[in-house]
């Protein structure tokens, strides 16, 4: 299956528990209901230009502040907002004067920075580039395509819903088998003899799964058995030896679309950068005169 969906089942889980917070607050609510806050004021709109600080006749306008603000986001992400606005501006004004005192040293001037500076800001239009030209012109009709295609290539599977019995030798598996022969109550036994921590009170339930998620031993024998049945014969993976029996079968349902509305579109994301990438470097004239390096980087390419 593709790996857009692998991580389907987290945001399941992730939306059941969010179902049943929601199903459990009308229980938790008081007889008489608790005074609602007042709504919160909208914000008052800020003028980018408005000047916030002057820094040696050099203006720093809201606009800047909130690009300082952005850009070290992450070192004020624990502080109040108005703790964070102060920070991003005392940032900005060491960044202002730290800087201007760089230019009348001359470091302005080094090679080494000039070669640092080119780079990022290329690195800054490349970035500017894909958030306009990629990201920015991604559609919800592309989304929806790509969710529909991963459905259509992802063949169907089952899935089985399963209980087992684990245990250290083939003899005591042997002796379960000949119980369960006799008619003996799979679920008492796996909570009797399983040496499976999660099964002793759960009759040796494992829940539903599909292939691929077991040992190899166990998934091969548990998919071959038919509904109600059990291994007539021990099972023996890195574990010990297993006592499989099948609850039910059905077919794998694919996530909804909002599970992974996500994934999908950072897959079409992906997919438009590498397009932009390929049709860019297939019109510019690129020379790698270290041959060895050159394959490398050729094979990376070709990977992409």
């Amino acid at each position: 299956m593709s790996s857009l969906f692998r991580r389907a089942s987290l945001a399941s889980l992730g939306l059941a528990f969010g179902l049943s917070a929601l199903s459990l607050s009308p229980l938790m609510a008081q007889d008489t209901a608790p005074a609602q806050p007042a709504p919160a004021q909208p914000a008052a709109p800020v003028d980018p230009n408005a000047v916030v600080a002057t820094i040696n006749g050099q203006t720093l306008t809201e606009a800047d502040l909130a690009l300082a603000e952005g850009e070290l986001s992450q070192q004020f992400a624990q502080m109040p907002p108005e703790q964070r606005r102060a920070a991003a501006l005392s940032a900005a004004i060491e960044i202002k004067v730290m800087a201007a005192q760089a230019v009348t040293t001359g470091l302005d001037k080094d090679p080494d920075f000039q070669r640092r500076m080119a780079f990022l800001q290329q690195r800054a239009l490349h970035g500017e580039m894909v958030e306009k030209d990629v990201i920015g012109k991604v559609t919800d009709a592309e989304i929806r395509a790509r969710y529909d295609q991963e459905i259509a290539n992802t063949p169907p599977t089952n899935e089985v819903h399963a209980r087992h019995i684990l245990v250290k030798t083939k003899e005591e598996a042997d002796t379960i088998i000949k119980q369960l022969d006799g008619g003996a109550d799979f679920q008492k036994l796996a909570n009797e003899h399983t040496s499976d921590p999660s099964g002793k009170t759960s009759g040796g339930d494992l829940g539903w799964f599909g292939p691929g998620q077991m040992v190899p031993e166990f998934d091969k024998a548990v998919f071959a058995l038919a509904v109600g049945k059990y291994t007539e014969q021990p099972v023996q993976s890195q574990f010990g030896w297993h006592v499989i029996q099948v609850e039910d079968k059905r077919a794998k349902q694919p996530p909804a679309f909002d599970q992974v509305k996500d994934q999908a579109r950072q897959a079409v994301i992906r997919d438009k950068y590498i397009a932009l990438v390929k049709s860019l470097r297939a019109e510019a004239k690129v020379e790698i005169p270290d041959e060895k390096l050159k394959k490398t980087v050729d094979a990376l390419e070709n990977t992409k």
